[in-house]
């Protein structure tokens, strides 16, 4: 699918094979680091742009980002940008335009479509003021909406191919929408100077803005307090992410005419020929692809997603060894907690989570407990935020914590089964060649194989434990 903006190449060469490298808008496109110090802003001396030719253990590192030419100092201001420099989408009180009334129809969660308009309106705006920040982005990404339909079958794991075809449908209903909305609109109203959108374009314009922007404080309220608005960040956009990040982003009003100013600062040491790095985010796999194009390997806050099904828990219990009635048929006063967790009852969410920091979703662990115990007292004695905590010593018993875990344990056997194949399949397939989305996919769906096979040992030692605390006692 071509684009035929004006500045730029067709969009048609969004191919899998540019995602080991791709190349930016126009192949010789302005100096950023020059054209944000003209317009008012700030760039420490030693931050330079580099091309990463190696990717580093923790998954990133290919492609354009920030080094430091020599040590920073912590603390050191190393990028300021006026107010006037990031790129937002600002909607005044009662303003209507082409573009507005297309921004209504993106919901919430593709908030990122909303500011991708913006970026394609000033993508195809001749002399647009961001055009030199414009042309140093990405000709491609490496999201999964991009991927051939193979290799989103290659990622296996449901709840992710359910976001990517979700996307994906948006975008070609977006298309139709965009294309009926914009028919006979005049030249001088057009948003994108008469040019024509397609999905293709409106795909990268959600890609750059989802992997780009920075949700900071936007304009101010009648009442002093300020919108929570994304924005897109010239420069400061090119740092890499760590979750040991050796830079953070304030915002400070500056002492002349209290504008925003966006600041990167150095907050550690920073020495020579090290990369600039923030903190995305403490995310799951899932959001690090959907959104920029990436797999954090041994992701500490990755997970995978379950729904509490009654059916699914009679059979993992079953499976464990400790089957349950309570589970399809709860007791009243079981019912009454599940309610309170959200598990039942009017509009409950039944999306949890086993893996991460947490290990497990608090939600469920209390749900087993509580429908693994028959008593009534104790449940209603101990204490909710106890019953919720994975490091708790057992609240309800021994017998009770194991059973729990196991039940655990069995989950997460029941969800490597869903995936059609073995880390001991996957892992060779890295060694032969393949594109780079396929090796991107197999890269994802090892990483989710293993949080699950470390939960199980993470629980299965549990169970140990409370096995030889169980011998001790009956001594």
């Amino acid at each position: 699918m071509a684009s035929s903006l004006i500045h730029v190449r067709p969009l048609a060469s969004a191919a899998a094979s540019a995602f080991l490298r791709p190349s930016r808008l126009v192949s010789q496109p302005p100096d950023l680091l020059k054209w944000v110090r003209r317009e008012g802003g700030f760039v420490h001396q030693s931050v330079k742009i580099a091309f990463f030719e190696e990717e580093k253990p923790n998954g990133l590192g290919l492609g354009l980002g920030l080094i430091a030419s020599d040590d920073i100092p912590k603390g050191s201001d190393l990028i300021v940008l006026p107010e006037h420099i990031p790129l937002r989408f600002e909607v005044k009180n009662g303003e209507s335009s082409a573009l507005t009334d297309l921004a209504r129809h993106v919901p919430e969660e593709l908030w990122a479509m909303k500011l991708g308009l913006r970026l394609l309106q000033e993508r195809a705006k001749k002399g647009s003021f961001w055009w030199p920040y414009i042309s140093n982005l990405p000709e491609t990404y490496s999201v999964p909406i991009f991927f051939p339909g193979e290799d989103i079958k290659n990622l296996q794991y449901a709840p992710l191919l359910q976001q990517v075809n979700k996307r994906c449908r948006f975008l070609l209903e977006f298309d139709k929408l965009v294309r009926d909305a914009l028919e006979n609109v005049k030249l001088d109203d057009h948003p994108f100077g008469g040019q024509e959108i397609d999905a293709s374009a409106l795909g990268w314009a959600m890609s750059a803005v989802s992997s780009r922007a920075f949700r900071l404080y936007g304009s101010k309220r009648p009442d002093g307090t300020r919108d929570d608005a994304p924005m897109l960040l010239p420069l400061i956009d090119m740092c890499n992410h760590s979750f040991r990040a050796n830079a953070k982003i304030v915002q400070e009003k500056e002492a002349s005419n209290e504008s925003m100013l966006v600041k990167v600062i150095a907050g550690t040491q920073i020495k020579q020929n090290e990369p600039l790095e923030l903190n995305y985010g403490c995310l799951n796999n899932d959001l690090f692809l959907l959104d920029y194009g990436f797999v954090i390997p041994s992701n500490p806050y990755d997970c995978i997603e379950l729904k509490y099904d009654p059916a699914l828990l009679d059979a993992a219990s079953m499976a464990a060894g400790v089957s349950s009635p309570n589970f399809s048929s709860p007791t009243p006063w079981q019912q009454q907690v599940l309610c309170q967790l959200k598990l039942d009852g009017e509009n409950p969410d039944l999306k949890v989570r086993i893996g991460g920091s947490e290990l497990v979703e608090d939600r469920l662990l209390s749900a087993l407990r509580v429908l693994l115990c028959n008593d009534r007292e104790a449940v209603e004695a101990a204490d909710v935020k106890t019953l919720k905590s994975v490091t708790a010593e057992a609240p309800l018993g021994i017998s009770n914590e194991a059973a729990a875990f196991r039940t655990i344990i069995a989950l997460c056997v029941i969800a490597l089964q869903h995936f059609p194949t073995k880390i001991m399949d996957d892992e060779p397939l890295l060694e032969q060649t393949f594109s780079a989305t396929t090796e991107l996919a197999v890269r994802y769906r090892i990483q989710k194989k293993s949080l699950i096979i470390d939960a199980m040992r993470n629980f299965t030692n549990k169970v140990r434990q409370l096995s030889s605390q169980e011998t001790v006692a009956s001594q």
